[in-house]
């Protein structure tokens, strides 16, 4: 008779003496960063080297030729064709398990052919939730509302000002997509001018979501749907498209999370409207881990959904390292513990009570760096990942190697992650890597604070790069390639 894990500790117990080898296969470790200490066996294999060789538990093979690389699946497919991968998996031992940030229908085929099991739902269940016209009619089933929207086809500039007549939206329109992130598929259009410069991205898909463009808050929020009921996280702030940080008008570049953040209307909303989405996909057949962002109308104080993403995303690294998961277990875990196989109690509505209350919040943010200038160079020198210091002057100085956000010990240190580094192609919208800081990185008004600003430019003057030679151009990738964090 197998055992059945009773509340936290036991769940803690058995992730603590896991035997079975559990791989998290990336471009870096950055959306999963130290689930390796909660998970025994769980390692690292990354394309990026992050860490220059000195993460325990990161393992980045040799390169070698391969096509020029598309989107972070690619990254993937490649790195599990890689020998030294599939050495280093083999080596583990048997029965071993990947998690993705993002994977497709190749990356099964090889998992399959390896002998590899994925723990997350298949990547056309994904692939469909993940379609944001999919997340409206998700979000209408399950009772959570889209800002006001049209879904429809569009021809021209003339049938889009019908379309928003019709479902009684504004002149001012925000359009998506299907796919997309970080504002790269996010269209403001209020004239024609504006549609003109975006047409050929809009007439091509069979359907965009059109949406009335409020004076808006966004915010973001992660769950995990399981057996037992959805665990919802806590509501995070979101930086979106701020210069400094971003080439992209809607693009998101970090979050933040502390007490009082949002009023407790919005967090109980938030965390209703999370549960009963979280509901509604697992009857899709969906389980495990997703994100919803949200965007409060700052007029009218609606909450409205904006976007599922069904699966780890750039808030993760927060989720699973905020003061609740100390006192419980990282949100991932239950993740991992959906798919693992083993019977499990516990009380969802206990959990998701406790993670509620801003005694379980601590203060702390994350600010994504990405090249913004429109031009292609190549790095010569590069901030090292781990802890910074800023001094009196506003200058910040490199203190020591660490791979431990919680290493930062005041808000006068930052944990810095890097991700170009020298030799790598610097781009518009190129990710340089993320800071990680206790306290806050915007105003009350939700601005970059004065203290976000000296950090910014304190580690993009730690950069250093060259023009490119003729050799490079070819080769150089073009502006805002893919996603990769």
């Amino acid at each position: 008779m197998k055992k059945i894990l009773q509340g936290i500790s036991d769940i803690r117990r058995y992730f603590h003496r896991n035997e079975r080898p559990i791989f998290f296969i990336s471009a870096t470790n950055f959306n999963l960063l130290g689930i390796d200490e909660w998970v025994k066996g769980f390692k690292y294999i990354c394309y990026i080297d992050c860490y220059d060789g000195q993460h325990p538990n990161v393992f980045v093979p040799s390169e070698i030729p391969h096509p020029e690389f598309e989107s972070i699946e690619d990254i993937n497919n490649y790195l599990l064709e890689h020998k030294e991968v599939i050495d280093y998996i083999k080596s583990h031992g048997n029965n071993p398990v990947a998690v993705f940030l993002m994977f497709d229908e190749k990356t099964e085929a090889l998992c399959r052919e390896l002998g590899i099991e994925i723990w997350f739902p298949p990547a056309n269940l994904r692939s469909r939730c993940d379609n944001k016209m999919e997340t409206v009619r998700i979000g209408n089933m399950a009772g959570v509302p889209s800002a006001p929207n049209a879904l429809s086809k569009v021809e021209s500039y003339q049938h889009l000002r019908a379309l928003a007549k019709e479902h009684h939206l504004s002149d001012d329109l925000v359009i998506q997509t299907a796919f997309g992130d970080s504002g790269h598929t996010t269209f403001f259009i209020s004239n024609e001018e504006d549609w003109n410069k975006h047409a050929d991205e809009i007439v091509c898909d069979p359907e965009v979501k059109i949406m009335k463009r409020l004076n808006c808050r966004g915010s973001t929020l992660e769950a995990c749907t399981t057996r037992k009921g959805t665990i919802v996280g806590p509501l995070l702030t979101e930086v979106v498209g701020a210069r400094e940080l971003t080439p992209y008008k809607g693009g998101w570049c970090g979050n933040e999370i502390f007490p009082g953040a949002f009023t407790r209307q919005i967090r109980d909303q938030a965390r209703d409207y999370t549960f009963k989405f979280g509901e509604q996909l697992r009857k899709e057949g969906y389980r495990g881990y997703f994100d919803l962002d949200y965007l409060i109308d700052l007029d009218s104080g609606e909450l409205y959904l904006g976007e599922l993403n069904p699966r780890v995303t750039g808030a993760s690294s927060m989720t699973n390292h905020a003061a609740f998961a100390h006192a419980d277990a990282p949100l991932f875990l239950f993740h991992l513990l959906e798919f693992a196989g083993v019977d499990f109690v516990f009380d969802v509505d206990d959990l998701n009570s406790r993670w509620s209350d801003p005694d379980y919040i601590d203060s702390w943010c994350q600010l994504v760096i990405k090249h913004t200038k429109d031009s292609v160079d190549v790095v010569t020198q590069a901030p090292a990942s781990g802890i910074w210091k800023m001094n009196d002057d506003g200058s910040i100085t490199y203190n020591r190697f660490d791979y431990h956000r919680r290493a930062v010990a005041s808000e006068r240190e930052a944990f810095f992650l890097r991700i170009t580094g020298p030799d790598d192609f610097r781009y518009e919208g190129a990710d340089l890597g993320i800071l990680i800081l206790r306290g806050r990185s915007m105003t009350d008004d939700f601005v970059l604070n004065d203290r976000a600003h000296a950090w910014i430019k304190g580690i993009l003057d730690q950069y250093q790069a060259s023009p490119l030679e003729t050799a490079q151009v070819e080769a150089a990738p073009t502006a805002g390639a893919f996603k990769i964090l």
